[in-house]
């Protein structure tokens, strides 16, 4: 189901959207962190099929799986519930497993969708479940998904740039500290998106 999934969506972006994918090459093989903007609903998807021949599995609201059958599509699609504005131990027993045996983990560092397009700020969650797993921190920038119906505009090109691997060590700096270094690099690769070839 995933790949089919992934194939269509792959197809869908590259014929109506035109997407982009830059530094894929950056993707170490074994457990990873894709630690992305968050600006539209598509975000989740164009990930997951911008990365091919690996699944990857999303923290998700735990209010999306309140519809049981959505619920139940988006966990067989790899997704799995997260309370917010909590610390949720299941969630992140979860994640530092599939970190663990070599999978690669999403997550939105931010917490939510930016309504604006900015960044916000990051939660802490990020840098814990990097630093308990032991394993990198891509921070990716995703661009144009939430200009769709936007300003007369039907079909924006997307573009998602998968910037260089970040490691953590705890004992040299903080988990706000980290947090912040995944935002930065972030907000670098939205700035220069137009020089990322």
């Amino acid at each position: 189901m995933y790949e089919l999934l992934r194939v269509f969506l792959a197809l869908l972006f590259s014929l109506a959207f035109r997407w982009q994918k830059i530094g894929i090459e950056n993707i170490p093989s074994g457990g990873v962190i894709i630690a992305a903007n968050h600006i539209s609903l598509w975000d989740p998807p164009l990930v997951g099929a911008a990365i091919p021949d690996r699944r990857i599995h999303f923290m998700a609201k735990e209010e999306l799986f309140s519809n049981k059958i959505f619920g139940w599509i988006i966990s067989r699609l790899g997704a799995f519930p997260v309370k917010r504005g909590a610390a949720d131990r299941t969630a992140i027993r979860t994640a530092i497993t599939l970190l663990e045996t070599g999978n690669i983990l999403g997550i939105f560092p931010e917490g939510t969708r930016s309504k604006n397009g900015k960044l916000g700020q990051p939660e802490p969650g990020l840098a814990l479940l990097a630093v308990k797993a032991g394993v990198p921190v891509i921070p990716t920038a995703i661009i144009g998904t939430n200009k769709i119906f936007s300003n007369g505009c039907l079909l924006p090109k997307f573009k998602i740039i998968f910037g260089k691997p970040l490691q953590f060590d705890r004992t040299t700096e903080s988990m706000e500290a980290m947090s912040s270094r995944v935002m930065a690099e972030i907000s670098d690769l939205l700035a220069n998106a137009d020089t990322n070839k």
